[in-house]
């Protein structure tokens, strides 16, 4: 079989040297590890904050917690409409629904990784007492204010108690956030001054000539020595 020529009047591309890179071969994304962000930017970030922020939100507890308050919740203000309520417990509860919802969105869709400013756990934390704190007081402003209790009423009572009991579970699950964190102290305590250095003192031009001249008449006399012992040879 003859051997296959290239056409006349067209060179050889050059081989590849060492260490150059084939421009025909693609590029290999770089591995990312599993537990860590990593290097990963855009879309590639957001989708593995997505899915860490919901595997840790359902893992934990917190996901199935808060559900189970704002159902409670939501029962509660559909028992109240079949009766006369004051309006402070409404206010309460609607705003309670709302807390909840907000913190469900931010988690569910890991707004909380893109605001590292804000204490997440901490804010959460709060959120739970101060709403275990309002729906127990509004449990207990709901049995005072009526004389009567009918049983749509008494329900409602029950779903507020219930909701601020899982509330305080929260407030327990919290917990894992902090552990194994030391607490930095001395944080705003200034640092020791420095202490000032000291000026290295500087020779003296007319040091270094009485130096020279205390020099010169060794000098000389070592001179005159050599001279006398020459002529006594």
């Amino acid at each position: 079989m003859a051997d296959k020529k290239g056409k006349p009047g067209e060179a050889e591309a050059p081989p590849p040297q060492k260490g150059e890179k084939d421009p025909e071969e693609p590029k290999k994304k770089s591995e990312q590890p599993k537990d860590e962000v990593g290097t990963r930017k855009g879309c590639r970030r957001y989708k593995w904050e997505f899915k860490d922020s919901n595997k840790e939100f359902w893992s934990v507890g917190h996901a199935e917690v808060k559900l189970i308050s704002l159902a409670c919740l939501i029962g509660s203000l559909v028992m109240f409409t079949g009766s006369t309520v004051h309006p402070l417990l409404t206010l309460i509860i609607t705003m309670e629904i709302s807390i909840f919802i907000f913190f469900f969105i931010i988690y569910t869709f890991a707004i909380q990784r893109y605001l590292p400013f804000i204490l997440w756990p901490i804010s959460d934390l709060l959120n739970d007492l101060f709403c275990c704190g309002f729906l127990v007081g509004a449990a207990v402003f709901a049995l005072r204010s009526r004389q009567t209790v009918p049983t749509n009423y008494l329900a409602a009572v029950v779903f507020l108690c219930v909701a601020a009991l899982f509330a305080l579970v929260d407030v327990c699950l919290q917990k894992k956030h902090f552990k194994g964190k030391k607490i930095k102290r001395n944080v705003l305590v200034p640092p020791p001054p420095k202490e000032p250095e000291k000026p290295v003192a500087e020779v003296k031009p007319v040091d270094a000539e009485k130096k020279k001249e205390a020099g010169k008449p060794k000098e000389a006399k070592a001179k005159g020595a050599a001279g006398a012992k020459g002529g006594k040879k």
